[in-house]
């Protein structure tokens, strides 16, 4: 039979001083190993939200933000000399900014929480971009479907500033509403990618996130008070429990959001909607127009009217061909009679303000209404005779007051190029006549009636116009 005896307490600290002794050359080299491993594998960015953390966390968690409803406040990106950490060679790096749940239960319900929020907030988005503020981006775009996404491209080799809106509140996710304090909390994180060889991008380079909360207007400020003063009554022996409070707050690295790549393989694949913002009105093109699709730069023709004899089919098809494809899903059951009984009103809380007029306006046929109208009769071969004494008169709309304009009109009216007018006049009662400029277009009065003659011009082989 054994006996363990006890070994005395000297022999204990004996060896394990003799173990950490031997060992401390390896653990030596594993350490060395590690700390270059974590700095090689340091994110290339560094992303940054200008907004104070809260003194009132513990050391060992995360920090904590607050946010004020509405506000705008800048996230600044950061390269940390991009090219010498990844091989990245591409001119633009895109970035999509999202807001979602902190909370793992949350996470799950996401789909179902937005879709509850947007019934509620018909035509509001989650996250929003101030473009007037933000600098050093690129084609700034966001998805109808997503309220809580926004992207844009940005020069690594440059600084770039978003400036982002968050208008929801936490307590909007609760199931009681107790004020800011018991709402859930946020999380805003920050996905780039990178294009690959086929010029998408789809090469992730980094994805930082934070915690926030989001109170009403003010909100934030107040909260934000109230903890320096709760950590000041504090002993100082307490106070070493608690973080400082910082007046930015530094994203931490975390993995990809889930739906990141998917997203920026869609919309790299298929053009992104153009941009419409709530509190900022500010539009931008689709990307698709050239000089080769007339069609697409203009707006569309007062004679291709949604008919309320529309089926869904003819209805979704009139909706593509107006660029309004990104609520072509929303309208998919609508026929022509189901969107003209919608008033301009009910648009705008679906569409947002800038396309849900620019829809309402498109389905009532509005024409671009001109800048100046001018009324042109053709001096006959006969005595001249006054203004509207028999003589049939032509309307000119003119959209633009240039020179250029007025000409193609007038050759439009009497089909033949306008390469061939070469120089328009104006006669005066004195008989002279004055050369046509954009400066006396501008300075034409309205629904002004001229006699139009055309002289042929012999060295040149077109056509000189006289206003009469």
């Amino acid at each position: 039979m054994l006996f363990c005896h006890p070994q005395p307490e000297s022999y204990h600290q004996h060896s394990a001083s003799y173990i950490r002794d031997a060992l401390a050359p390896f653990l030596k080299d594993e350490e060395a190993r590690l700390t270059a491993e974590s700095v090689c594998k340091r994110s290339p960015l560094q992303v940054v939200l200008c907004a104070a953390t809260s003194p009132a966390v513990k050391q060992q968690e995360e920090t904590l933000t607050y946010l004020n409803q509405g506000q705008s406040y800048e996230i600044r990106m950061l390269n940390r000399k991009l090219v010498e950490y990844t091989d990245i060679s591409c001119k633009y790096v895109k970035s999509i900014v999202r807001v979602v749940f902190h909370d793992r239960r949350l996470q799950y319900m996401e789909h179902q929480q937005l879709e509850g929020w947007r019934w509620n907030r018909p035509g509001d988005r989650i996250l929003d971009i101030d473009i007037p503020l933000s600098e050093g981006i690129l084609e700034p775009r966001s998805h109808p479907m997503h309220l809580n996404t926004i992207e844009f491209l940005w020069d690594p080799v440059k600084k770039a500033s978003a400036f982002i809106q968050v208008n929801c509140i936490s307590t909007e996710f609760t199931p009681r509403k107790h004020g800011g304090e018991k709402g859930v909390p946020f999380r805003i994180q920050v996905d780039s990618f990178s294009t690959n060889e086929h010029g998408e991008y789809m090469e992730h380079v980094s994805s930082s996130s934070c915690q926030v909360k989001v109170f009403k207007p003010k909100g934030a400020d107040r909260k934000l008070k109230t903890d320096r003063e709760k950590i000041d009554k504090k002993a100082l022996q307490d106070r070493e429990k608690y973080q400082l409070s910082h007046e930015s707050t530094v994203l931490k690295e975390c993995s990809p959001w889930p739906d990141a790549l998917n997203l920026s393989i869609h919309s790299s694949s298929t053009p992104s909607p153009v941009y419409h913002s709530s509190p900022t009105s500010c539009t931008f093109t689709d990307g698709n127009c050239s000089p080769t699709q007339p069609g697409e730069l203009l707006m569309p023709a007062c004679s291709d009217q949604l008919l309320p004899s529309s089926s869904p089919q003819d209805t979704q098809q009139w909706l593509q061909r107006h660029r309004f494809s990104p609520f072509c899903r929303l309208f998919c059951s609508f026929t022509g009679a189901d969107l003209l009984r919608m008033s301009r009103e009910d648009l705008v809380q679906i569409c947002g303000p800038a396309d849900g007029i620019r829809l309402f306006n498109t389905m009532k046929g509005r024409c671009i209404q001109p800048r100046l109208t001018m009324y042109v009769c053709q001096q006959q071969a006969r005595p001249a005779v006054k203004p509207g004494a028999g003589d049939i008169y032509h309307a000119l709309y003119l959209e633009e007051l240039t020179l250029m304009d007025l000409s193609e009109k007038i050759a439009m009216l009497y089909s033949f190029p306008p390469q061939q007018i070469t120089h328009i006049y104006r006669q005066k009662p004195s008989g002279i006549h004055v050369l046509v400029s954009d400066e006396m277009v501008q300075n034409f009065r309205e629904e002004t009636s001229f006699i139009l003659s055309t002289l042929r011009d012999e060295t040149t082989d077109g056509y000189r116009v006289v206003l009469k």
